[in-house]
């Protein structure tokens, strides 16, 4: 069963908490995964993190922001067929949504 762990500051981390909860596709009431549960400190240090990155995003010139949303916009719509698998089997949404 595939495991959904914790994206931090760019990248996968792996946290301390053994707590875990599983995801079921509410159309179908099948296990699609397990997700990772944070613990308190580990919330906490992701709070900070994401603090440190709007200070820094603030700061971000206008024209460059542009050019990450048009870029993210990009890649979501290169991979809108995954994206849409993953919505319709971890929240029960048709395809067609």
């Amino acid at each position: 069963m595939r495991t959904i762990g914790h994206w931090i500051n760019g990248g996968v981390a792996t946290g301390t908490s053994t707590r875990s909860s599983v995801v079921y596709n509410p159309a179908t009431g099948q296990q699609q995964a397990q997700v990772q549960l944070a613990s308190a400190a580990e919330v906490h240090a992701v709070v900070e993190v994401a603090r440190v990155a709007s200070e820094k995003w603030r700061r971000t010139g206008l024209s460059r922001r542009a050019e990450i949303m048009f870029r993210l916009r990009e890649l979501i719509d290169a991979n809108r067929n995954e994206l849409a698998a993953l919505v319709t089997a971890e929240h029960g949404k048709v395809l067609s949504d």
